[in-house]
């Protein structure tokens, strides 16, 4: 049975959620592998909204066994408050697994987010401040503190007090701000101890266990590839690597253990934040597809930047990451438009590229090169199969399977559970 990567083919905000919560009643496992809550899953069911930040997808499937991996960096306030309000709800959420290597957010690394962003100015890179980048710097520096810490008061305040003795001179030296004391620190970190202990897992060795058991387990990416830390459009990126092969890194898993790797990308193309965007719109039709799509941020409440479907940054992220499959999400969005272009080719100072470009200035300066299909009128939000799609609309899909070099196995078509085409099975 197959061990299955869910990673978004853009910058984020694909429908990922809508994606993995496809799956999630054919799944064993969801296993998420990177990112904090900066990254936002939403998920309809039939009349129910859910919004979740840190928690994996499959968390609404009864049968799913959710699993933060040690790749991911936690805010236990985030996490508490999101399995209470989903308890409130009537959701099931007794069951998470957390890894004891998962690194934890903590009260400075969300105020230095905070200020170091605002420090920028106009070079600001256009963080959530959720802290989620100075975690990842502590890791890397070694200076982290990790769930297993917890249990062990006398070690999480030593470490508590090593961290802080740099920051509290940034602090206040630097940005003006009061310094922190180590035991407000530590002593909120154990207040969370009894709640955690009955989820802190080995979950490397949990799912490798489930893979040998032949369970189905769907590891699930936060943002997407092209915010990868190393692979995105660097600077303007998250600190950590959604690419799919950061599941096995960021879940314990070796490469042998993908057997799929699904690609989401929207029909269209968002942003938030900063950093370049080729075929971003800055006219009606941006504001058209920002209402239509209601892209405005699931964490942030920020509203997105929008623009044409670049056929480029989706291509080069299936080649990255070995997509087997792409599921289009919003693909409703495009309904009533004449003709749709779609960005084929960038110009940059006079030259086409029919890649996207390796170079960061150049891809700074790209000019979309568009492809303009037509488009359609009809309502396709009730159609289940692909042949009940309208001509046009199939002839949309087909054109980006062609762009992207990769099949597109499945389509959204509006906001709920149930509005999805299965192309091809993705299991």
């Amino acid at each position: 049975m197959p061990g299955i990567v869910i990673v978004g083919a853009q910058w984020g905000d694909e429908g990922k959620g809508k994606a993995t919560d496809q799956l999630g009643d054919r799944v064993d496992y969801c296993v998420r592998y990177s990112g904090g809550n900066n990254a936002g899953h939403t998920i309809h069911v039939g009349d129910q909204k859910y919004v979740m930040h840190l928690l994996p997808s499959g968390i609404l499937n009864p049968g799913v066994t959710p699993v933060l991996g040690n790749g991911v960096v936690i805010d236990l306030d985030v996490l508490y408050t999101e399995l209470d309000e989903l308890a409130e709800r009537g959701a099931e959420v007794s069951h998470p697994l957390i890894s004891s290597n998962a690194h934890v957010i903590t009260e400075f690394h969300r105020t230095l987010d905070k200020v170091t962003e605002r420090f920028l100015g106009k070079a600001k890179i256009g963080t959530t401040g959720r802290g989620v980048g100075p975690a990842y710097a502590d890791k890397v520096n070694r200076v982290g503190i990790r769930i297993q810490d917890l249990f062990d008061e006398s070690i999480l305040r030593r470490k508590v007090e090593a961290s802080l003795e740099q920051k509290n001179h940034l602090l206040v030296k630097v940005y003006n701000r009061r310094a922190i004391e180590p035991d407000e620190i530590a002593d909120h970190l154990l207040s969370f101890v009894d709640r955690l202990r009955p989820h802190v897992a080995d979950t490397s060795r949990v799912v490798n266990d489930a893979l040998d058991q032949d369970k189905v387990v769907l590891f699930e990416g936060a943002q997407a590839h092209h915010l990868d830390v190393d692979h995105g459009t660097y600077p303007y990126v998250t600190s950590s690597n959604p690419i799919a092969a950061g599941a096995c890194v960021g879940a314990g898993v070796g490469p042998t253990r993908i057997d799929r790797v699904i690609g989401i990308a929207k029909a269209y193309t968002t942003r938030v934040g900063s950093g370049p965007f080729p075929t971003e719109l800055f006219d009606e039709d941006g504001d058209k597809l920002r209402e239509i799509g209601a892209e405005f941020g699931a964490t942030t409440g920020r509203p997105r930047r929008c623009g044409w479907f670049d056929a480029l940054v989706v291509e080069s992220a299936a080649k990255a990451n070995g997509f087997t499959d792409v599921f289009l999400t919003k693909l409703d969005c495009l309904t009533g438009w004449d003709k749709i272009p779609v960005c084929v080719a960038y110009e940059v100072n006079g030259v086409r590229h029919d890649v996207m470009p390796y170079s960061q200035t150049d891809f700074h300066h790209a000019t979309p090169v568009y492809e303009f299909l037509d488009g359609w009128t009809e309502d396709i939000s009730g159609c289940r199969t692909f042949d009940e799609l309208p001509a046009n609309t199939q002839a949309y899909v087909k054109r980006l399977e062609e762009l992207i070099g990769c099949r597109i196995s499945g389509i959204g078509v509006g906001p709920g559970r149930e509005q999805s085409i299965l192309v091809h099975d993705l299991l």
